[in-house]
């Protein structure tokens, strides 16, 4: 049984942290699989949206510590899971956190390096890692204080509250959250949407926005400028403009 489950349909593909009798709490061999799915997904034409969700009453509840030698180099476990932060990040794909449960420590780390996140009225969030005397990784001190800002950042990661859903959502955390029982067509209409969509130019915004983060005003027009050019050389861009001209919906195709 694979500790992460792969799934293709209509255009998303699936990947299902798989380890459920322990909230799918992260080891090693996960990580190799999930990095490995992510960059694969890279070159899969058929894949136009990526999906990682749980299986289970759980998102992941981050890093297995059973797992961890009694004497352990962090550096060396966090290359893995470095790995798998920057594959989403460099993915020219959509990427989406199906928060289905508990999201913790590493757990809520991976779900914060995704483009989107959707999350069940019953799931819960929490930094953790204070808590345990360690600090902030796998891309949390970067991707956290840019959705909530320093100051609240600062408190999230020192006090660590469990968040409900709702408490996310006012945050900021996640884009959206919807009923335990809507949640798996909530998550799948937002994929299904986004995998009908011009692939190429949401990868475009996906590195404009990347960009943004961290340079001045002329970085960021002289990157608008080449990927405006790149995205108007796409098939989809020429379909999206025919489309407008003869008031239909457009049809694209991800090229």
């Amino acid at each position: 049984m694979s500790v992460v489950e792969r799934e293709l349909s209509g255009g998303v593909l699936t990947l299902r942290l798989n380890r459920p009798e322990a909230m799918n709490a992260i080891t090693g061999e996960m990580l190799t699989e999930l990095a490995d799915q992510v960059a694969a997904a890279g070159s899969d034409r058929e894949a136009r949206v990526v999906v990682i969700t749980g299986t289970g009453k759980a998102f992941c509840a981050g890093q297995d510590l059973k797992e961890l030698p009694e004497e352990v180099s962090f550096q060396e476990v966090l290359e893995r899971y470095n790995r798998v932060v920057l594959g989403i990040a460099e993915l020219d794909k959509p990427v989406i956190a199906g928060i289905n449960g508990a999201a913790a420590g590493a757990g809520l780390s991976l779900a914060l390096a995704c483009d989107l996140r959707v999350a069940a009225e019953s799931a819960s969030l929490v930094t953790a890692f204070s808590a345990v005397g360690l600090t902030a990784d796998s891309g949390m001190s970067y991707t956290l204080p840019r959705l909530v800002g320093w100051g609240k950042a600062y408190e999230l990661l020192v006090l660590s509250p469990r968040l409900t859903a709702g408490d996310a959502l006012g945050l900021g955390l996640v884009n959206q959250v919807a009923t335990d029982d809507t949640f798996p067509d909530t998550l799948r209409s937002l994929a299904e949407r986004l995998a009908t969509g011009p692939t190429r130019a949401f990868g475009f915004l996906k590195r404009a926005l990347q960009t943004s983060a961290n340079g001045s005003l002329r970085e960021v027009l002289n990157q608008e400028s080449n990927l405006q050019e790149l995205a108007g050389r796409t098939r989809d861009a020429h379909e999206g403009i025919t489309a407008f001209r003869e008031r239909r919906r457009p049809n694209f195709t991800g090229e």
